[in-house]
């Protein structure tokens, strides 16, 4: 079996708002074989960016566009061809866009494993774990207080155990907050779980603060406080904090997610399978396991992201939580023909071989962005 074909298929909401919410466009990987076989994946990063990676030409050995690179290729070695990718990108790669792109034909060419083992993914991971896990419903801030509260009584009406809320307006001062995050407890009672995202808003010695104001609210975990690259600053937060430490959904690379356990010392690891792939994310997993973390995926994109982190979550042994993101955005919701079934706050893994989810035709047609 060989590659024929990559397509990088870049979908758009008409009317995008100005804030943090990457549910409103997407970028899907189709790899295409002379099987007949078909896999998708999809990459969380700038689409235009990734998609530009992906049909780049070849320029030497070590800059060349991902497309050209797996050409005639069998879908099926799929650690060989994350080695020559990585390889075959060192000048312009090694982190960021280029390795997110990665992810989304690493995801593609295991769901092309999948089928032609009639395995689900899962299986091929190393086994499965579980066949199920808790969702905790992802949400952005509203811009009121009163918005806010309607979406986490609706998250717990749905069934879900876990909310989460993150990003804008939050962070801009402790008065404001503490409104936020007192109504969001007061809605959701005392038996259910908050995950608290601080969208990058603060510094060390802020979240230091914050938290100790926060103890009351019985967080479950204080979620990117601080830059990305600050580990000196997580690392002085996540000594100061009673509460867990969550971070890692900007990073990408093995190296960083190590530098954000060893140096940063967060407690919860999250791994975005559409910017590290299948492939990356079990090291990254293993290497959190070795060193006493867990592990829960970032999603705030598309039924094809929903589908790979459940697969990964259900293969590994150090699991805690998946993100389920419930942005209204058609994109993010109705990608699927039959998505990932979630009841009652819990998902369950497909059965079918590969993902066990294809995109609809319709909503790739209803949203592409034609060049």
């Amino acid at each position: 079996m060989k590659i024929t074909d990559v397509q990088a298929i870049y979908l758009r909401l008409p009317e995008i708002q100005q804030r943090t919410d990457s549910s409103q466009d997407a970028l899907l990987v189709k790899v295409t074989t002379d099987a007949g076989l078909v896999g998708w994946g999809e990459v969380d990063g700038c689409p235009p960016v990734a998609k530009a990676v992906i049909d780049a030409g070849y320029s030497h050995t070590q800059v060349n566009g991902l497309r050209a690179i797996l050409l005639g290729e069998d879908p099926l070695d799929t650690t060989r061809l994350w080695n020559k990718m990585y390889q075959s990108t060192l000048y312009f790669g090694r982190s960021g866009a280029t390795i997110q792109a990665m992810a989304g034909v690493d995801i593609a060419l295991w769901d092309i494993k999948g089928k032609a083992l009639g395995q689900p993914i899962a299986t091929l991971l190393g086994g499965v774990q579980r066949n199920t896990m808790r969702v905790y419903s992802s949400n952005m801030f509203q811009f009121t207080v009163e918005a806010t509260v309607e979406r986490a009584k609706r998250a717990i009406d749905t069934g879900h155990s876990a909310v989460k809320f993150g990003w804008e307006p939050f962070g801009r001062d402790a008065a404001t907050d503490l409104r936020y995050v007192e109504a969001v407890r007061r809605a959701i009672g005392e038996d259910n779980d908050f995950m608290l995202d601080v969208g990058l808003a603060w510094d060390a010695k802020t979240t230091l603060q914050r938290a100790r104001l926060f103890e009351p609210y019985r967080l479950f975990w204080i979620e990117e406080p601080l830059p990305p690259d600050d580990y000196s600053g997580y690392a002085r937060v996540s000594r100061g904090c009673l509460q867990h430490i969550a971070a890692g959904e900007q990073e990408c690379s093995v190296v960083g997610f190590e530098r954000l356990i060893d140096e940063g010392g967060i407690d919860i690891v999250q791994i975005d399978l559409t910017r590290c792939g299948f492939t990356q994310a079990m090291r990254i997993a293993a290497y959190a396991q070795r060193r006493g973390r867990k592990v829960c995926n970032h999603n705030f994109t598309t039924d094809i992201n929903t589908a790979a982190s459940l697969h990964f979550l259900c293969a590994i042994e150090n699991a805690l939580v998946m993100e389920y993101c419930v942005e209204p955005s058609e994109i993010s919701r109705h990608l699927a023909k039959r998505p990932v079934t979630i009841r009652d706050g819990v998902a369950h893994l497909p059965q079918e071989p590969g993902l066990g989810v294809e995109p609809n035709p319709e909503i790739i047609e209803k949203y592409l962005v034609r060049a």
